[in-house]
C-alpha cells in the first residue's frame, strides 16, 4: 500500500499502526530462549572520552558489513523518490485517461446513495492502484529484502500477507474516504479544516485498535515464556507505573531477522511486546535497553504527542492541498471531468497533491519521530542503566541502517537517531559515572 497515492499513504499508514507501535526499529519461536553470548566489545580504557569510545564501538563493524548496510539504507533514499514518482504517474494516468471519471460514473449508476458511491469508487481505485504499483512493491518489500539478507519469508507467504494487508486497507481506507467525502460535501469551503480533524480522529482510532485487531492478523502473540527476561522487563514497567502485567512475544522471525519491540496502544489497550529475534540474538542487558527505550515512549506520552504532531502536519497538508486542488480543477477539471472536491473522481488529484506535500515534508516528518526516539533513548539509558548493551543493540540495528551518516543525511532521511548518535549518547551517559546495571 506504500506506493499508493499519498493521501492514502499519509492517512492509512498511520491509522494502521505506524504511530501506534512507535517501534524501536525495525520476525516458530522456541518454547524457551537461552541468552546468547555477548558480542565482543571494544577494549576501552577507563576514562576514555566519549568521542573516542564511540569511534571504538563503530570500528568493531567490519568494512564489508558497513558497506552492505550503507548500500541498503542509501537505496532507501531513491525508493522515496521512485514511490513518489510512481504514485504521481498513476494519479495523472487515471485523470488524463478519464478512468477515474468513468469509475465515478459507474458508482453513480449503481446507487444513488453518496456514501455507497464513494465506497464503490474507493474499492475500485484501491484495487487498480495496488495492481499498478505492485511491481515496485514486490521489488522493495520482497526481492530487495532477500538480497540484503533481511527477509525470511517465501514468496507465497509474503504474497499472502500482502493480500491480508490489502483487505485491511480496503476496509480501513474505504471507511476513511466515506468520512472525508461526507465532510467535503457538507463543508465545501472549510473541508480542509474538517478533513484534518477526520484524519486526526482516524489516527487515534488506529492507535487503539491496531494492537488488538490488526497486528494479530500478521503475527502470533503469546506470553513470554522466559521467566527471567519477563520479570526483568516487568520490574522496569512497575517502576515506571506502566499498567501491564504480562509481556508478549511475537513470532516475527518467520518474516524477518530484524530485532524489534514496542509498547503499543493507549486508553486501555497498552501492551508490551518484543519479537523473537530480540530474544534469539540479544543478551539480557541488550533486551533491557531496548525495552526500557520502548517504555520511554509510554511514560513520556509520545503516542499522544505524535498524534497531535501528525494531526497538525495533516492540517497544514490539507490547507496546502485546498489551494493546489482548487487551482488544478479550475485549469484542468474539464479535461479530467472532475467537478470539485466532493467528486470522488478528483481523488487521484488530491492524492498526487498529498504525495508532493509528503515528499517535501519528509525531513519534517522524520524529525518529529526522531526527536521522540532521542527522548526515549535517554529514558531507556536512565532506566535500564545498560550503556554497553545499548551500544551493542545500536550496532545490530546498523545491519540495515547507516551507522555513521552525514548530518544532512540524518536530518533528512533518518526517523531514528543514527547508530553513531546512539552510541555517543550511551558513552556520554557512561562517562557521567552513573551506576550501571549488572553485566551478563
Amino acid at each position: 500500500m506504500k506506493s499508493l497515492a499519498a493521501l492514502l499513504l499519509f492517512c492509512l499508514a498511520f491509522v494502521l499502526g505506524s504511530v501506534a507501535t512507535v517501534q524501536a526499529e525495525e520476525v516458530s519461536p522456541a518454547p524457551s530462549v537461552s541468552t546468547p553470548a555477548p558480542a565482543p566489545a571494544p577494549s576501552i580504557a577507563p576514562g576514555t572520552d566519549p568521542a573516542t569510545a564511540t569511534r571504538a564501538w563503530l570500528d568493531t563493524v567490519p568494512p564489508d558489513k558497513r558497506a552492505k548496510s550503507n548500500a541498503y539504507f542509501e537505496g532507501g533514499y531513491w525508493l522515496i523518490l521512485w514511490n513518489f514518482l510512481l504514485g504521481a504517474a498513476i494519479a495523472i494516468f487515471l485523470l488524463n485517461s478519464r478512468i477515474s471519471a468513468r469509475m465515478r460514473d459507474f458508482a453513480e449508476r449503481t446507487t444513488r446513495f453518496k456514501a455507497m458511491q464513494v465506497a464503490i469508487y474507493a474499492i475500485g481505485y484501491l484495487l487498480l492502484t495496488s495492481l499498478l504499483s505492485f511491481p515496485l512493491l514486490v521489488y522493495e518489500r520482497f526481492f530487495r529484502e532477500h538480497k540484503y539478507g533481511l527477509a525470511t519469508q517465501t514468496f507465497g507467504a509474503w504474497f499472502s500477507e500482502q493480500l491480508t494487508g490489502l483487505a485491511v486497507g480496503l476496509v480501513g481506507t474505504t471507511i476513511l474516504l466515506i468520512a472525508l467525502f461526507a465532510v467535503f460535501r457538507r463543508a465545501p469551503r472549510m473541508w480542509w479544516l474538517w478533513g484534518a480533524a477526520v484524519v486526526g480522529f482516524f489516527l487515534a482510532v488506529g492507535v487503539m485498535i491496531a494492537p488488538l485487531y490488526i497486528e494479530p492478523l500478521f503475527n502470533k502473540y503469546k506470553p513470554l515464556s522466559d521467566a527471567r527476561i519477563n520479570e526483568s522487563i516487568l520490574v522496569m514497567a512497575r517502576a515506571n507505573q506502566i499498567p501491564v502485567t504480562q509481556v508478549f512475544e511475537v513470532d516475527a522471525s518467520r518474516q524477518t531477522n530484524r530485532i524489534s519491540a514496542n509498547v503499543a496502544g493507549f486508553l486501555g489497550t497498552t501492551r508490551i511486546a518484543l519479537n523473537d529475534n530480540l530474544l534469539k540474538r540479544c543478551t539480557l542487558p541488550e533486551i533491557r535497553s531496548v525495552m526500557a527505550h520502548e517504555m520511554g515512549h509510554y511514560v513520556l506520552n509520545h503516542i499522544t504527542k505524535l498524534l497531535i504532531n501528525f494531526t497538525l502536519v495533516a492540517l497544514v497538508s490539507f490547507a496546502l492541498a485546498k489551494i493546489f486542488f482548487e487551482a488544478a480543477v479550475r485549469r484542468w477539471g474539464g479535461r479530467w471531468d472532475v467537478r470539485g472536491i466532493a467528486d470522488p473522481a478528483g481523488l487521484p488529484l488530491l492524492a498526487v497533491i498529498f504525495a508532493a506535500i509528503s515528499f517535501v515534508l519528509t525531513p519534517v516528518n522524520n524529525t518529529i519521530t526522531r526527536v521522540a526516539e532521542v527522548e526515549a533513548d535517554a529514558f531507556g539509558l536512565n532506566t535500564a542503566r545498560e550503556p554497553d548493551g545499548f551500544a551493542q543493540v545500536a550496532l545490530k540495528l546498523g545491519e540495515y541502517r547507516k551507522l555513521d551518516p552525514t548530518p544532512v543525511e540524518e536530518f533528512v532521511f533518518f526517523d531514528h537517531p543514527s547508530g553513531r548518535a546512539r552510541i555517543r549518547m550511551a558513552m556520554d551517559w557512561k562517562a557521567a559515572n552513573l551506576p550501571a546495571g549488572g553485566a551478563e
